[in-house]
Order: C-alpha cells, then structure tokens, then sequence
C-alpha cells in the first residue's frame, strides 16, 4: 500500500510517499476504504506551513477529504457494507449539535488523512456518497461543500426569496452560489475577475460584481438590492472583506463568518460607521456536523448537483497538486485521483 506523510514540514517536498506490505485491517467497528480520489483545501496549506490551529502528528497522512469504496468491514460494523461508495467527514466524531473540544480531531492533522491508497475509519466517520458523483465529485464535498451547506441552512437558515452575497470564486462560495439558488434566494456574487462573470451566472449567480473595480461594493450589493442589502453574506475572505461584508449587509442582515484571519491581516477590523449601518448579526462557522452533511447529500441527491471541479492530478502528481493550489485561484475543487 502506498501512501504519502509530511515527514518536513513548511515545504511540499516534504510529503514523502512511503511503502507499505500490506493495506489496513479493520477492527470491530471500523471499514477499509479503497480510495479512489481526494480535494484539497486551504487547510492543507496551513497544516503544511504549521501555521493551522491543530498541530500536525508527526508524519501524519495529510488531507481530509476524499472518497472510496468500502472493500472490508469489521464484525461490529452496522452502517456499511463491502461495495459502498463513501466520504471521508471533516470532524469524525462530531456527529450532531454542537461541536465541543473533545470532538475537534481531525483527518490529515491530529488524525491519519485521505491520501492514502487504502484507509481505516471508524463507521461513524464516514457519509454514504451521493450515486450520481463521479469519485472526484465525492471528494469534493467534506469540507467546503458542508460549510457552504452550514453557512446556509443552520441556526437561522436562507428563506426563499432572500438574497445572498458570496464573495469571490474559491471552491467554498461556488458550493454556496449553487446551494442558495436551489434554495430559492436570490445570489449576488463578487470576483477580481471579469472572466469568472459568466461562470458565476452558470451556476446561478443572479448578479455579478467586479470588487476591483468596485472597492466600495458594499454600496454596490446595497444598489442592486434596491437599498435593502444582503439578508445573508456567506463571509470567506476574513479581515480583506469583512468591512464591505458589513455595509452591504441589510438592517437585520446575517453574516456568517468561515476566516477569521489571513497573511496580510491577522485580526478583524469593522468600522464604527459600518456597524452603525444596520443591526446585523454575526456567526461563525467551521465546517459542520456529519448530520449536517447528510443532510447536505440528500439536497445534492434530489436536485442533481454536481461540485465544480477545477483541475485533477494523478497520485504521483501530489506535489504538482499542492502547488498549482497554492500558486493561484482555481475555479473549483482541485482533485488528486488516488485509484
């Protein structure tokens, strides 16, 4: 069995393939999994550089999301059975509710991750994939298709007819532009780049804005919604956007905040005059629970829909995948196909 370890953190040559004799055996309760493909998130890069709130086990697998098929199953084993298609879960033992400290361990960083020919997971860490997605689909949805799905419909969710602003093209606000349109709201969707306009209609983008040549495009989200603002903002760009977030959310507008912090600015910073312009409210998200997620892929399920895959690489392509990720802003998921 094949399998990739950060063995020097801080630097992409430093995941290291290693050779196994034999894959993982399952214990009571636990099901193998053959991986046949894995996405990376920002996440990945963070907990590569050391710079992610959860320390890194020492060579540790990296990577929390990726999907396979159920090939061997322990005797305990009650949720799946040999020949399932499943995903990996971001926070493997939350399960429902709120999350607390005992449930925060995750794949790819105090846990072994997905980028693994074969991997052992606890029955309860694993979602049944929804039948329509590729392997590369499949992967795609752990981390940023649950927190756009989060982000959405938990503690005050999107009503029909609301209208919902998501900020820029990472693979996260994708998942939300398409999850808001098929609940029924309204999307307003801001890019740096005019190319990605008509991408982010196709996915139902109702209105699209250019924040480069619009700085003040708080003002803007305000205009197009005939001054009322943004009853929701799906809020992933931290400290860089979260004063324009703020103006262009409505009197009693909800901001759900997913980054909290970024390279250039380490700490939220909001006006007072901003604040003063509405009664909005503030949550902050991380990921979501496996009910969350299952919830998720019955949606998915019924409607069809399919994450936007950016790029896939073959698994002696990791470090060639971790580096186009890095180097620029894909539009989509950037997959690694493992098997």
């Amino acid at each position: 069995m094949r399998s990739y370890h950060i063995e020097t953190p801080g630097t992409v040559d430093g995941i290291v393939a290693r050779d196994t004799a034999a894959r993982p055996e399952p214990g009571p309760t636990d099901i193998v999994v053959r991986v046949h493909a894995v996405s990376l998130n920002r996440r990945d890069l963070l907990i590569l550089d050391g710079s992610y709130p959860l320390k890194a086990a020492p060579g540790v697998i990296p990577v929390s999301d990726g999907a396979g098929e159920v090939v061997a199953v322990g005797e305990a084993v009650t949720r799946f059975t040999v020949g399932d298609r499943v995903t990996s879960t971001y926070f493997p033992r939350w399960i429902d509710g709120r999350i607390t400290p005992a449930l925060i361990d995750q794949p790819g960083a105090t846990l072994p991750g997905m980028l693994a020919e074969y991997v052992r997971l606890d029955q309860e860490a694993a979602v049944a994939a929804p039948a329509h997605l590729s392997w590369e689909e499949a992967a795609c949805l752990p981390c940023a298709g649950v927190t756009a799905w989060n982000a959405l419909t938990g503690a005050d969710p999107v009503l029909p007819g609301e209208t919902v602003l998501t900020l820029g093209t990472g693979a996260l606000s994708l998942f939300a532009v398409r999850f808001a349109k098929t609940l029924g709201a309204e999307v307003v969707a801001t890019t740096s780049r005019p190319a990605m306009a008509d991408r982010l209609k196709a996915l139902g983008a109702d209105h699209v804005i250019d924040h480069a040549r619009n700085p003040a495009w708080g003002r803007a989200v305000r205009e197009l919604t005939g001054g009322r603002g943004a009853d929701l903002v799906v809020e992933t760009g931290g400290p860089d956007t979260i004063e324009q977030s703020v103006r262009a959310a409505g009197l009693y507008g909800r901001l759900v905040l997913v980054a909290a912090g970024g390279p250039r600015r380490p700490s939220l910073e909001i006006s007072t005059d901003a604040l003063a312009s509405s009664l909005v409210s503030m949550r902050r998200i991380f990921v979501g629970s496996r009910t969350q997620f299952e919830g998720m892929n019955r949606a998915i399920t019924r409607n069809g829909l399919r994450p936007v895959v950016d790029r896939v690489f073959a698994f002696d392509e990791v470090h060639e995948a971790y580096r186009h990720y890095a180097a620029g802003e894909p539009f989509g998921k950037v997959v690694i196909r493992v098997a």
